[in-house]
């Protein structure tokens, strides 16, 4: 029974393709939008994909509930998984999607590559690993929801990892290296049905799967109850060094300097009109914001009130507290 489809991520690709368009980017911040934007539709493509093949089988289906696109937080710990089956026999299976353009490599050592055109190779995480390390805080969560079977025991989880049906998948002998959970994703109903019956002509399997099978409306309780820990991901999210940044050529502010405790009136009483008046060859230093009582720095706004009321202030400057001598 399908339970959750996948989020809508188009406000994500509108936000990683409008920043593109910024003239504001440096060359790292325009090459990781580019990337990320590459990475996510190529992400929501292989799970599209995925939950279609899965979706038919599993959609109809009361005893088996089906979960795409989770995101939980456990003790400062993010999960993600990309497809959930949850049956009755209490099997959990963790799809791990991966589109990739080329064909899959594995070795004997369990290591995972890419080959592009036959020609470039890129080596890749382990897709199992990945899926593996989403264990333990997913059986934390398990117990604190009471997601368990009839008897208490805790749910069997098993790992599988789909890739495109059109990808080829270059395996190493089965005795090196185990890849029968790495499948095409249009090949999950028949890895499934072989699972079940491996594990049905398992004395110790079967028979737990037996003490712990949950009826159908159990089931999809527990299925709606880890729906509700989704915490989907904040579509308008950057990371640091994205945050804007000045327009290159921009004026810098001004640099204020501190004001210095202008003398007190009292000891250096304010110059006359006359007075006032420089010489000629002092002329340039009219239209500078300095107050030509205390020598301290002034604001553009006092320094303009002064050169709007020249006749007043005799062609100098003074700030707001030696302006009230030429009263």
């Amino acid at each position: 029974m399908l339970i959750k489809s996948a989020d809508d991520k188009s406000k994500r690709l509108a936000l990683l393709e409008d920043l593109q368009k910024s003239p504001l980017l440096d060359r790292r911040q325009r090459d990781w939008l580019r990337d990320e934007q590459f990475r996510l539709k190529r992400g929501i493509a292989g799970e599209r994909d995925a939950a279609h093949f899965l979706d038919n089988y599993l959609r109809d289906d009361p005893d088996r509930m089906l979960l795409h696109d989770l995101r939980f937080q456990v003790d400062g710990e993010v999960v993600q998984i990309d497809h959930l089956v949850l049956t009755r026999g209490m099997y959990v299976y963790l799809l791990e999607t991966k589109n990739f353009n080329g064909n899959l490599r594995i070795n004997e050592h369990g290591e995972f590559s890419v080959e592009y055109s036959g020609e470039r190779v890129f080596g890749i995480p382990s897709p199992l690993e990945q899926s593996r390390r989403h264990e333990g805080p997913l059986r934390k969560l398990f117990d604190r929801l009471e997601i368990c079977g009839r008897n208490g025991g805790a749910p069997q989880i098993e790992h599988c990892v789909l890739v495109s049906p059109s990808s080829l998948i270059h395996r190493p002998p089965a005795k090196a290296f185990d890849t029968s959970s790495v499948i095409k994703a249009d090949g999950f109903r028949a890895w499934h049905e072989k699972f079940q019956q491996n594990t049905s002509f398992t004395p110790g399997r079967f028979v737990g799967a037996l003490m712990n099978i949950r009826g159908a409306d159990t089931i999809e309780d527990f299925a709606r109850k880890l729906v509700r820990q989704h915490r989907p991901s904040d579509p308008l999210a950057l990371p640091e060094f994205m945050k804007p940044r000045a327009e290159v050529g921009a004026a810098a502010p001004p640099v204020v300097s501190p004001r210095r405790e202008p003398v007190a009136p009292a000891q250096v009483p304010a110059p006359s009109p006359a007075e006032a008046v420089p010489p000629q060859d002092a002329a340039p230093e009219r239209r500078k914001l300095i107050c030509a009582t205390c020598g301290a720095k002034i604001s553009f706004a006092e320094g303009k009130f002064c050169w709007n009321n020249e006749k007043r202030f005799g062609g100098l400057q003074y700030c707001r507290e030696h302006q009230a001598g030429w009263r």
